[in-house]
């Protein structure tokens, strides 16, 4: 029976990419024999951001005075690279709305590509700094992943997809969702952050162990 790993991330969040990363480097060579059912749950870090983006120096000294945008990107930065992720936030200095995004993750689970889809959109907002919120660059994305082009646009530009959306960010934070990445292993074992790898194997030692023996 695979192990069901629930993910709540949010497109845009530079730790949830590194997320990604480590629990599919975790997966593959650490526990290659395992069969696990990632799902993908929405989390929206600034729902209404306008439809042209924020510039992300500005978003930071506003938000967090920090006047060194670089010097905030060190640390997640280094913590990729000890993964074998080569991560330069200073590729993209937009950060987007993602309803659109979210809301092609969430219609790909019934095609078995959810997980695979996030990680795509995500990488091409970080590595290739793409607009991924323009419905033409996220159906660009999902043809690989399951969908028709014109289809996946729909999808994107649909209002009613991205209020389930935000029913569904609203439904993690009501649910005690606070810092992103959030895991939950099995149903039961939740860690959530920058976790490093180990952290996240332990995690599915410990999910795994109580799944063999309930």
């Amino acid at each position: 029976m695979p192990l069901q790993i629930d993910l709540y991330t949010e497109i845009t969040c530079p730790w949830c990419i590194i997320g990604h990363h480590r629990l599919d480097k975790v997966l593959a060579e650490r526990f290659p024999e395992l069969e696990a059912d990632i799902r993908q749950h929405p989390v929206l870090l600034l729902p209404d951001a306008p439809a042209e983006g924020l510039y992300i120096p500005d978003l930071l000294r506003s938000r967090y005075g920090v006047t060194d945008p670089k010097a905030s990107f060190a640390r997640p930065e280094a913590e990729a690279r000890a993964s074998g992720l080569d991560l330069d936030l200073s590729r993209q200095p937009w950060t987007y709305r993602t309803q659109a995004a979210h809301g092609l993750v969430l219609a790909a689970r019934e095609r078995g590509t959810q997980h695979r889809l996030t990680v795509a959109i995500t990488h091409a907002h970080f590595l290739e700094a793409k607009t991924i919120s323009d419905a033409d660059v996220l159906a660009d994305i999902a043809v690989a992943h399951g969908f028709e082009r014109q289809e996946a646009r729909a999808i994107a530009l649909d209002p009613e997809q991205h209020r389930r959306v935000e029913q569904e960010a609203a439904r993690a934070m009501a649910a005690g969702v606070r810092s992103v990445p959030h895991f939950v292993f099995g149903g039961r074992i939740a860690i959530n952050g920058g976790r490093g790898e180990d952290e996240i194997v332990s995690a599915i030692r410990e999910a795994v162990g109580v799944a063999t023996s309930a």
